[in-house]
């Protein structure tokens, strides 16, 4: 399931780029926002699963102070790489929302094909 949702990821954020391109043709600013947006989502949610990784299999996650070190510094990257892509690369941030949103748009696109499915 998760690797349809990555695939479905992909094909939302191609989706998203191609009609921001459609929408502005002039100004693809917004296109390369929905692209760096999903480039956002990938590094989140590679910091998620690094964190989720670090707990053990008893639920606690050994070095407890460290492993919160290291979420905090991951997101801390993530928020520079925001700031970075809207301030110096002149990103839209109204792209990169619907980049990042793209996730949820593939999630709710997998739970409607099992909610048919169950029915």
């Amino acid at each position: 399931m998760l690797r349809r949702v990555s695939r479905d990821t992909l094909v939302v954020l191609a989706v998203m780029a191609g009609a921001a391109a459609a929408v502005r043709p002039d100004d693809l600013r917004l296109a390369f926002g929905v692209l760096g947006g999903g480039a956002l989502m990938a590094l989140g949610a590679w910091a998620i699963r690094s964190g989720v990784g670090a707990i053990g299999a008893d639920g606690t996650a050994p070095g407890r102070t460290w492993a919160l070190v290291k979420y905090f510094t991951r997101h801390a990257i993530l928020a520079v790489a925001a700031y970075g892509m809207m301030v110096r690369l002149h990103l839209d941030p109204l792209g990169m929302l619907l980049g990042v949103s793209s996730l949820v748009v593939a999630a709710a696109v997998e739970a409607l094909r099992s909610f048919r499915g169950a029915s």
